[in-house]
Order: structure tokens, then C-alpha cells, then sequence
């Protein structure tokens, strides 16, 4: 381990046992488990359905109620990814080796079969997160965890296939891009900032929620590329260094 290694850590420990402390301290001053005195949610669970046509009043805060707080937690995630990455290129990655491929026909099959029945319950919960429990922060997150599956159970070679710079860096900023880009469409056609501009839409489809569907997907590539980005980064720095030529 190298010197400024140990300066990181003797740095990391004193601010996450003030972490500690703090979480502590804040989790001791809850209320027991369910005691809920919250009027907010019943608030939300009232008037959700009949105001906005969506029968998860959740996604409905999320995209609706509060849908510019979710604008600041995209470019949250998207600075963190932009950092995470700037920080692991950093790193050198020589004489690392890589590990093997996978070698058993068995695991490869299993692992195809899952990959597309994973896919599609991503997909499952982005369009249906107006519906049923779901939406684009959690579809994208299970989307990523089924692309990550094919390392895991098919070898690094077409992994690469899905998961290279190139190829992700320009999703992670369709998602970003396609959530202002519906706020500012509404601000043009004289509306307040994203402004559920095509109407409430009708319970219990897919078209429940209006125009909210549309921050839905971009939330959800914004988020799969995003875990992908860093999976990458992680794996190609970490647990398969590549050489210059392979990187391109």
C-alpha cells in the first residue's frame, strides 16, 4: 500500500466515524416503527388519483409534485458519475491481470435466459411505475443489473460488447437532456417549468400521468447508464485492466 494511500485512509476515518455519529444520533430520535404522523401522505394518497390520474401517488411526487427536486437529483448522480470516473482514471491499472472467462456452457445458457427475463422486468417497471410499484430510478437500476449480469455469467468480451465509453457516456446525457428538455417545452409553450402539458392522462394505463411518463424514461436511461458508466469504470480499472489498444 502506498503512502498516499494511508494518508487517505487516516484522512476517511475520522469523517466517517463523525458520519457514524451523526446517523446515530439522527436514527435515535425516530419515532417507533410504524407510528406514522406524517399528513403529507395522506394528503398525497387523497388527491394523487383524481388530480393526476396515477394510481402510485409516488411516482406522481416524484414526477409531478416535486418534479424539480428529481432535476437536481439527476445532475446529483449524473456530477457523482462524472466524479467517480474522473478519480478511477486516475488510478494505474498495470500488472493487474485479468481474470478468466467463463468457461461453463451451463452458466452461459442460465445466464442468457436471465439476462433477457431481467431486461424485461426492468422495462416491466419503467412503463408501468405509473400503475404499480416501479418507475424509472428503480427500472433503471435493474436494467443496469441485467447488462452487468452478462459479465458475470458470459466473459468480459461481450460485456464490452454492451458496456463501452462510447457507447454510454451519449445515453447518460439523453436522460439528463430529455428531463430539462420537457421542463423547457413547457416553459416555451407558456406553461410554468415542467408543466404536465399533455393532461392528466387515464388511470390505470400506460398513459397514466400525462407528459410524466416522458421524465419517467429519461430518469430511467439517465440512471441505467449512469450504474453502467460505473460498473465499467470499476471493472476495467479494478478487476480487468485493459490495455490502450483495447480501450478504444
Amino acid at each position: 500500500m502506498s503512502d498516499r494511500h494511508v494518508v487517505r485512509g487516516m484522512i476517511a476515518l475520522p469523517v466517517l466515524a463523525g458520519l457514524g455519529v451523526l446517523l446515530f444520533w439522527g436514527l435515535s430520535g425516530l419515532p417507533p416503527f410504524g407510528n406514522y404522523h406524517g399528513q403529507y401522505g395522506h394528503l398525497i394518497n387523497t388527491i394523487a388519483l383524481p388530480q393526476r390520474h396515477t394510481t402510485n401517488a409516488v411516482t406522481a411526487v416524484v414526477f409531478d409534485y416535486r418534479g424539480f427536486d428529481t432535476l437536481g437529483e439527476e445532475f446529483i448522480l449524473f456530477a457523482a458519475v462524472i466524479g467517480v470516473v474522473m478519480l478511477l482514471r486516475e488510478e494505474s491499472s498495470e500488472g493487474r491481470s485479468r481474470p478468466d472467462e467463463v468457461t461453463s456452457d451451463q452458466l452461459r445458457l442460465i445466464g442468457a435466459l436471465a439476462v433477457g427475463a431481467i431486461f424485461v422486468v426492468g422495462l416491466w417497471l419503467i412503463a408501468f411505475g405509473f400503475v404499480t410499484p416501479g418507475g424509472g430510478f428503480q427500472g433503471g437500476v435493474v436494467i443496469a443489473g441485467a447488462v452487468l449480469l452478462v459479465y458475470l455469467t458470459q466473459g468480459h468480451r461481450p460485456w464490452r460488447r454492451f458496456a463501452t465509453e462510447h457507447a454510454l457516456d451519449p445515453f447518460e446525457g439523453l436522460g439528463v437532456g430529455t428531463y430539462v428538455a420537457v421542463g423547457l417545452g413547457a416553459a416555451i409553450a407558456g406553461a410554468p417549468f415542467l408543466h404536465n402539458f399533455l393532461g392528466p392522462g387515464k388511470a390505470g394505463t400506460l398513459v397514466s400521468g400525462g407528459s410524466m411518463p416522458f421524465l419517467n424514461w429519461g430518469t430511467a436511461i439517465e440512471v441505467a447508464a449512469a450504474n453502467l458508466v460505473l460498473y465499467t469504470e470499476f471493472l476495467q480499472h479494478y478487476l480487468e485492466p485493459l490495455g490502450p489498444k483495447e480501450r478504444g
